[in-house]
């Protein structure tokens, strides 16, 4: 028909994308993704999220995931542009979110020719994908949208990394391509629930231990009332990707960072049982330390993979033990403003008292951060959400992720500072989209988690060796870094400082920085 113009790759791109449920995308675009840009006027219903950073948008899309249950997507460019991505999509893949990756590259006919860009995209997207493609032609670009999508929102949640040449955007004769209904995730039998309640009952000491979706409602209440009927111990994960905490849900302790502490908590274990989660190990190898976490007479069993219905799991176990319905939360009183000096456990008790109601707790607070966890439980419903794969600068992407996709809930970042300098554009992109995103600067001026690590490597470190977790020569001044990208900010080098601030800066929207002296 003579005025109309075909739709070309892109627009068939951005219309499937949209017609599986993903209408927002975290970029940092070049030159290979103008077309998908140009087709952001033309496609109304994305929404398009400037970062300047490509690991803040990774992140970003990590935190949006979590606190949505759907996937965002990022456009990335070419195979460097996926590089500077790659450390917050492992962190996402550990934390099974799901993200479709969208990486422009060169034209088909221009790759032959080894221009400077060119490189080994997919190779680079493996170990960070559970899905990879790279696109042919206009014609098909819609089909494999659909294909990445559909991945993407694969249970628990997967990571799948589409590659388009500049051409299949380009070329008219684009077709959108219908997204399925996903699948659900495998549900586990009567038979394998029947058996791990014969176990529980036997009243030998057990341990649940819990992640992903078993630590929010309805699995938090099911797995309370399972050990409400049996005394088995709730333990989580040391990371995860999204806890509902405070009062009115189940008090679940972490499993702690160290290897001997968490063999400790485990010593008397005689049965440990895998609801979602996987067998503990340490976190990293140490001489002359053990690197599995159980004890060695305990045996593991495994009521539920990551990739199966897990709340269903823990629904079926407790009717299996006939459980009654929990007596209630294990609520404890809210704490009250503390005074004194600034440590781990006063900030956290200041935390819980002045935190609002549903606020998203994002932690990044490392060595310091340690006890921050536990302190908080007497604190309002709130989420907290983990740095999931040990790959520092995430924190302040989940933020800005997270406050996106959980708009009218403050967000609140607990950051080191030395992980901070990996990703301080996503300040930027907070100022830019107005985001409610309150951002702690734990500052105390050191890699301080080197300290413990070169001791336990049995390192004896000398005035260079010191100098190396040394981040305080000159210091650093996250105050003026935040102004710069048009965040509000202020120092507080008293705990009452931070309280007139914390209150301040969660009764105001948009965002706002706090630089911690520690």
């Amino acid at each position: 028909m003579r005025g109309v113009k075909a739709m070309n790759g892109a627009e068939s791109l951005l219309r499937t994308l949209l017609g599986g449920g993903i209408d927002t995308c975290f970029a940092n675009p070049g030159t290979s993704e103008m077309q998908f840009v140009a087709a952001l006027d033309r496609v109304p219903g994305m929404r398009p999220v400037l970062c300047l950073f490509e690991g803040v948008a990774s992140g970003a899309a990590d935190g949006y995931s979590r606190m949505t249950g759907r996937p965002a997507a990022t456009l990335l460019h070419c195979g460097p542009g996926l590089g500077y991505a790659v450390t917050n999509l492992h962190n996402a893949k550990r934390g099974a979110s799901s993200i479709v990756n969208i990486v422009g590259d060169h034209a088909t006919y221009h790759r032959p020719l080894d221009p400077p860009l060119a490189s080994d995209i997919e190779g680079l997207a493996r170990p960070f994908s559970h899905w990879v493609r790279t696109a042919t032609n206009a014609e098909t670009l819609g089909a494999d949208a659909a294909a990445a999508v559909e991945c993407a929102r694969t249970a628990p949640g997967q990571i799948a990394t589409l590659i388009a040449p500049s051409d299949t955007a380009w070329d008219d004769g684009g077709i959108v391509a219908p997204v399925s209904t996903p699948r659900p995730p495998d549900r586990v039998t009567i038979r394998d629930a029947d058996a791990i309640a014969t176990l529980l009952r036997r009243s030998e000491p057990t341990v649940l231990l819990l992640t992903g979706a078993a630590l929010r409602e309805p699995g938090l209440s099911d797995a309370k009332r399972i050990a409400d009927a049996c005394g088995c111990t709730l333990l989580a994960e040391f990371t995860n990707g999204r806890f509902q905490r405070g009062r009115g849900h189940a008090s679940v302790a972490r499993m702690p960072w160290g290897s001997d502490q968490a063999r400790a908590v485990l010593a008397d274990m005689r049965h440990l049982v895998l609801v979602g989660a996987r067998k503990p190990v340490a976190f990293f190898a140490h001489p002359g330390k053990p690197r599995q976490l159980c004890p060695e007479l305990s045996d593991v069993h495994v009521l539920a993979r990551p990739d199966q219905d897990v709340p269903e799991a823990l629904h079926q176990l407790a009717e299996a033990l006939k459980a009654k319905p929990s007596a209630g939360s294990d609520d404890l009183p809210r704490p009250e403003v503390p005074q004194g000096p600034i440590t781990p456990d006063s900030v956290a008790r200041l935390l819980a008292a002045l935190m609002p109601e549903q606020a998203i707790i994002v932690d990044e607070s490392v060595s310091f951060g340690r006890g921050l966890f536990s302190a908080t439980v007497g604190a309002p419903p709130h989420d907290w959400l983990h740095q999931t794969g040990g790959a520092i600068g995430a924190g302040l992407p989940l933020a800005t992720g997270a406050a996106i996709g959980a708009p009218g809930r403050r967000v609140i970042a607990l950051q080191a500072d030395g992980s901070a300098m990996y990703t301080p554009q996503a300040l930027w992109t907070q100022a830019r989209e107005c985001l409610d995103v309150t951002t702690v600067i734990l500052a105390n001026r050191k890699y301080a988690v080197l300290t413990g690590q070169l001791a336990a490597v049995g390192a004896q470190p000398g005035p260079r060796a010191s100098n190396m977790i040394d981040i305080g020569n000159p210091d650093m001044n996250f105050v003026k870094l935040a102004e710069m990208m048009g965040v509000e900010a202020a120092r507080a080098e008293s705990l009452s400082r931070l309280a007139e601030l914390l209150s301040y800066s969660c009764s105001r929207p948009g965002p706002f920085l706090i630089e911690l002296i520690i």
